[in-house]
């Protein structure tokens, strides 16, 4: 059955109800997906399986009118949601992950992300109510609402929308980004963060290019900008072994990031293979197939580098 959900437009927009979704625990007492120094780059079991959009109701809605409302910030394209713990920013938190993104990063575990039109049509009412019923959880464990990807930045307007209404209900946020489309992020969407998740991939511009097909310039140009409207900062560098993990890469991130007194910590991310049977199921060719995940030496020894230029490093 076909319920109508309005947004603020004049638009009315068809919406589709989804099945709902398994019950999720809200224990906090228990142990916490990837808890500790150690916690990796692998999300939640469930992140590799892609928790998709259940629970949410899909907009059914004509291009026109939903190129219309995306641009409004009232319509967006979501791939999935899920609850965590200690995975994308303090606390348990609401991770909304976005579909598109202009990277093609080597390691990707989500490239069934990459394309917009891949995602669901959520209006921003109706993720906001779901954002909503776990504000008791958030206020319980620290924690709050995480939008990511894909890219977050791809869709600037609806972020802005989901961000100022969790602001205004009192709830965290955070961004997790590459900060490569940081020019999207208005100042306005700025004062409704809390925290930006900030992706440094690779400190030497040649190594950046290989890593995700694109340059380094715009996420140091976004690292500055938050720097200097003193957002918190939490950066994040995924250690591959043979393609990120050479010391003069690292020293160079480490350039990159000194400067900036809003960053609070540093994430040293192993690589996994969590996501190489989505790259074969969607028949993408995968350049790290035979890749191995950085020995337990490696990570101890490129954040003892990161430590030793101030940087404050899990």
């Amino acid at each position: 059955m076909t319920t109508t959900h309005p947004v603020p437009l004049g638009i009315p927009v068809p919406v589709t109800p989804t099945a709902c979704p398994p019950a999720v625990s809200t224990d906090l007492s228990g142990p916490t997906v990837g808890e500790g120094p150690d916690k990796d780059f692998a999300a939640p079991a469930e992140r590799s399986r892609g928790a998709g959009t259940s629970g949410l109701q899909r907009a059914d809605v004509d291009r026109a009118d939903r190129l219309a409302a995306m641009r409004a910030g009232t319509l967006g394209s979501i791939h999935s949601w899920e609850l965590v713990t200690a995975v994308d920013g303090p606390g348990t938190r609401m991770t909304a992950f976005f579909a598109g993104c202009p990277l093609r990063c080597q390691y990707c575990h989500n490239p069934d992300t990459w394309r917009m039109r891949d995602g669901e049509a959520i209006t921003s009412g109706e993720l906001m109510r779901r954002v909503a019923r776990y504000r008791p959880v958030f206020q319980a464990s620290g924690g709050g609402l995480t939008l990511s990807g894909g890219e977050v930045l791809m869709q600037p307007a609806f972020a802005a929308t989901i961000l100022h209404e969790a602001h205004a209900l009192g709830i965290h946020t955070c961004i997790d980004t590459s900060g490569y489309l940081g020019a999207s992020c208005t100042d306005a969407m700025l004062r409704d963060i809390d925290l930006v998740l900030l992706d440094v991939k690779s400190g030497i511009p040649e190594t950046y290019r290989r890593v995700t097909g694109r340059e380094l310039r715009p996420t140091i140009d976004f690292g500055d900008r938050l720097a200097a409207a003193g957002v918190e900062t939490w950066v994040r560098f995924v250690l591959v072994p043979g393609l990120t993990d050479a010391p003069e890469n690292v020293e160079r991130v480490a350039d990159i990031v000194e400067p900036w007194g809003n960053v609070s910590r540093v994430e040293v991310l192993p690589f996994h293979q969590m996501g190489k049977d989505k790259w074969q199921a969607l028949g993408l060719r995968y350049d790290l197939e035979d890749a191995r995940p950085p020995s337990t030496a490696l990570v101890a020894r490129v954040r003892d580098q990161l430590r030793a230029r101030g940087l404050t490093v899990y």
